[in-house]
């Protein structure tokens, strides 16, 4: 990938959601991560997901030809912790509205790293 005359091998996003909603609805997070995988332009391999219990978190990771999409939720908290890492031609920004809409954060914090910097 190449942006702002920089190479690298991947966009890796840190997505932190606050007052986020339905962390503990696997099968939300599940649709969610498919949904994001899909809009993102990624090769979706496979889905894996813990739920810890009643009331309690979810973690997993959706594996892509392109890397991976991961999530750790604190229910009790209100907070989701979620890693894009994608290559290739994905856009791993198309993925935020599909989980600002499935987990309805109040507040969103975002930060981007280049994996792979050449040069």
């Amino acid at each position: 990938m190449q942006a702002d005359g920089i190479q690298f091998a991947g966009r890796h996003l840190i997505v932190d959601l606050w007052e986020a909603k339905n962390l503990d609805d696997i099968e939300v997070i599940e649709a969610m991560l498919r949904r994001s995988a899909e809009v993102s332009g990624a090769t979706l391999l496979d889905v894996q997901l813990h739920h810890f219990g009643p009331n309690q978190g979810v973690s997993g990771v959706a594996l892509l030809a392109e890397s991976h999409i991961s999530i750790h939720t604190w229910p009790e908290r209100g907070y989701a912790a979620i890693d894009l890492f994608m290559c290739g031609n994905c856009n791993p920004y198309s993925a935020i509205p599909i989980m600002k809409q499935a987990l309805l954060p109040g507040q969103v914090q975002l930060a981007e790293q280049r994996r792979g910097v050449i040069g």
